[in-house]
């Protein structure tokens, strides 16, 4: 599977960035997922690389191949690139049975391949595969109806999904086996033993009067190397691709029914066949579970991570709710405003927030944020909270400098500015219409929202804590007092909405237990994964320990 790398990527139109300046690079064989709001531009990246849009400027490579370069006029189309779509409208064809879905891609493929000796690999397996006697007499006379009558499909496609052949040999095999006694069976598997192995040397004899010889992989091959052809797949082929593809998502005994014969999720399996069967590289999803209500939705993300796991496939998968890239993705790769804010494995994402937008953006519940006035000496982060009713000490997992901090902060803004001066005198520079802006967030209370984009000016002493809701423990030691504000038991857990003063902050509790609205409750801030952002820059400073005076 393919290494992807983009550098320097940007897609606009006029003055709108979809995608601005992006460079990344997806390892092999890894579960990306792009996730970000609505028109951050994820869907413009998986296009980009997919080969369906094509970017303003930049490069883009998929193993170790350029598809695009904007400077050297590089654009291989999307046919060409050797990628499987899902999208969230599965697009399968409703006059078409599942079996036709599936191999309408295949029946399409025209490109240059190596030749296969498909019949010659056919036989010599057949040869050896008809001596598990005992094994396919069982499968085939084991596929009864409530009667005791053998089925026939059943009964093929016991044999093609547990011996991993085409349906063309499984009815040769049930032809042998369907009738008879068992022991008439065991003699015609027996006998049919010499029948493929005679035809595999005809096969053989046919291939090497034309001058080739056949590989390990059963390919062609003439002066020692594999014979590339353009060409179309022959039936077997076809058939055991469609075998495979089906088998992993488990729709073979679907393949005579019609769409609208099929739930979603069967439907949605059927289209991830479909995408599979070519064979493609890397799979791209646009959302492809949006149309699943929430245990389907459930289901299928077990389905797609195991899919992953036994494809060995790199998939690229665009999605905008946080909880589905957390549990599928291998690294996240969040953006907002066409710019990426982090690429990292999910519980580092979750865990060491880039900045306050990422902090914000994952986690459900939401992060508390809590405006602090701090100051640092020699005994730590001193931090006054919810406007100088409740002090503290912030004390950071490794050493930081505060003031050093925020010396680097404010210069690498001044470079910023001074770059991006530079870059607008450039008369072929088109300047960003929807400008990047510091992230608005919010802090609630009793009264509504205070809204960051709302305070005129932040002084050096300004930061801001960020406290993950399962580290606000309601204990009866605890050195914060509250008062519950509001109580939402799942069973699993509840979520607790506690009063600090004017200010509400959330509290997840595991178990299933209730509170009463207005009840006083004590809290601790416990762990060493509280976050501390610089308010100016909005970047993550460190992480470390609060504890409560």
């Amino acid at each position: 599977m393919p290494k992807i790398e983009l550098i320097n990527v940007t897609k606009r139109w006029n003055d709108f960035y979809a995608v601005d300046n992006m460079n990344l690079v997806l390892p092999d064989q890894s579960f990306i997922t792009l996730l970000g709001p609505s028109g951050c531009g994820k869907t413009t990246t998986l296009r980009m690389i997919a080969g369906l849009e094509t970017p303003t400027t930049g490069k883009i490579i998929i193993n170790g191949e350029t598809v695009f370069d904007s400077e050297e006029g590089i654009n291989v189309s999307a046919n060409n690139r050797h990628v499987g779509f899902l999208f969230q409208n599965y697009a399968l064809w409703p006059h078409m049975t599942v079996y036709k879905n599936i191999q309408f891609g295949l029946s399409n493929v025209d490109q240059e391949m190596p030749v296969h000796a498909s019949e010659y690999e056919r036989c010599v397996k057949m040869a050896d595969i008809v001596k598990e006697k005992t094994k396919i007499i069982g499968l085939v006379r084991n596929a009864l109806d409530k009667k005791g009558k053998i089925v026939e499909d059943k009964a093929l496609l016991n044999l093609i999904d547990n011996l991993e052949i085409s349906m063309y040999s499984a009815k040769e095999l049930y032809a042998l086996v369907a009738k008879g006694t068992v022991k008439e069976a065991e003699a015609k598997l027996e006998s049919s033993i010499e029948t493929y192995k005679v035809a595999a040397d005809a096969e053989l004899q046919k291939i090497e009067s034309k001058g080739f010889e056949v590989d390990a992989d059963y390919d062609l091959v003439k002066d020692g190397k594999k014979v590339i052809k353009k060409r179309k797949l022959d039936k077997e082929e076809i058939d055991l691709r469609l075998r495979r593809s089906a088998r992993i998502v488990k729709v073979g005994e679907f393949m005579d029914r019609y769409p609208n014969e099929l739930s979603g999720g069967q439907q949605q399996r059927v289209a991830i066949a479909r995408t599979l069967a070519p064979g493609p590289k890397v799979l791209f999803m646009d959302e492809p579970l949006s149309n699943l209500d929430a245990k389907l939705r459930l289901e299928m993300r077990s389905e797609l991570k195991r899919l992953h796991h036994d494809t060995g496939a790199t998939f690229i998968y665009v999605t905008h709710d946080q909880l589905e890239a957390m549990t599928l993705a291998t690294h996240i790769c969040l953006i907002n405003n066409g710019v990426v804010q982090q690429y990292d494995a999910p519980l580092d994402v979750y865990k060491r927030p880039n900045n306050l937008f990422v902090a914000d953006f994952v986690g459900n519940p939401a992060i508390n944020f809590v405006n602090v006035k701090a100051n640092q000496d020699d005994k730590g982060i001193h931090v006054s909270l919810f406007d100088g009713m409740v002090k503290g000490t912030f004390i950071p997992n490794t050493y930081v400098d505060l003031k050093k901090f925020r010396e680097d902060a404010d210069r690498e803004t001044d470079e910023a500015k001074a770059a991006y001066q530079e870059k607008i005198q450039d008369k072929h520079y088109v300047v960003k219409g929807n400008a990047d802006k510091a992230f608005n967030y919010q802090i609630p209370t009793i009264n509504g929202t205070i809204d960051e984009r709302d305070t005129k000016e932040i002084a050096d002493d300004d930061f801001v804590i960020g406290i993950r809701p399962e580290f606000l423990r309601i204990d009866d030691d605890g050195k914060l007092d509250t008062e519950v504000y509001s109580a939402m038991p799942s069973g699993m857990e509840t979520t607790v909405k506690l009063r600090v003063g004017e200010y509400i902050v959330t509290s997840v509790v595991f178990g299933g237990v209730d509170y009463k609205v207005n009840a006083k409750a004590k809290v601790n801030v416990v762990g060493k994964e509280i976050v501390l952002f610089d308010r100016k820059s909005q970047k993550l400073i460190a992480l470390g320990e609060l504890k409560l005076d």
